[in-house]
């Protein structure tokens, strides 16, 4: 199995700055695509950012200029800057990664974190 661990959330004043990070751990052999996504109260899940093994990146309208993801493809984790806070970027947060466990087998498993609360707050 796999298991992804988040971590870095908390309370935030708006124009403030967390830095979220999600490390993949269990029987990988290795990772596509890492991305983060969130969720806030009453509305569905929805993209943050991704980015590819090789470093390609998408980042939804709402993360473009204030937040910025990363990887570290030697120690399966993915990070996630975010600058400039505001109120709407309270939710939580989820990461997500396609992830290949077996040599001879050519699939990827799509895998959740079990999510980090992000409350932008004055």
């Amino acid at each position: 199995q796999v298991q992804l661990v988040e971590s870095g959330g908390g309370l935030v004043q708006p124009g403030g700055s967390l830095r979220l990070s999600c490390a993949a751990s269990g029987r990988i052999f290795t990772i596509n695509a890492m991305g983060w996504y969130r969720q806030a109260p009453g509305k569905e899940r929805e993209l943050v950012a991704t980015i590819t093994s090789g470093g390609s990146i998408t980042y939804a309208d709402s993360a473009k200029g204030r937040f910025t993801i990363s990887r570290d493809n030697a120690k399966n984790t993915v990070y996630l800057q975010m600058n400039s806070l505001k109120f709407e970027d309270t939710a939580v947060y989820y990461c997500n990664a396609d992830v290949r466990q077996w040599r001879f087998d050519l699939r990827y498993r799509n895998y959740w974190g079990q999510g980090t609360q992000v409350t932008v707050s004055s």
